[in-house]
């Protein structure tokens, strides 16, 4: 346990960060699924909506650093593949 005043506050902040991360990485998670699940189903139309929410939501994570900025752009990229493939 924080015996410091400095520690206390620290791990007060710490605490509260955590929260809003895991809401952001929850966010994030959502969205992604919600592009999963029109892939899976095989609605282009969908999928590419789903996929325009996503996108930004996972650039503005990356922004929070919540996700890394690399590992965003990884996942953007392998969905729009994954988006555009479904058409072809």
């Amino acid at each position: 346990m924080a015996n410091t005043s400095s520690a206390k506050k620290a791990a007060r902040k710490i605490a509260r960060r955590t929260d809003v991360n895991r809401t952001r990485r929850s966010r994030v998670r959502t969205f992604v699924r919600k592009v999963e699940e029109a892939l899976a189903a095989g609605d282009k139309g969908a999928a590419e909506a789903a996929f325009a929410v996503a996108q930004p939501e996972l650039m503005r994570a990356a922004n929070h650093g919540v996700l890394h900025k690399n590992t965003a752009s990884r996942k953007v990229s392998r969905l729009a593949h994954r988006v555009k493939a479904l058409g072809a």
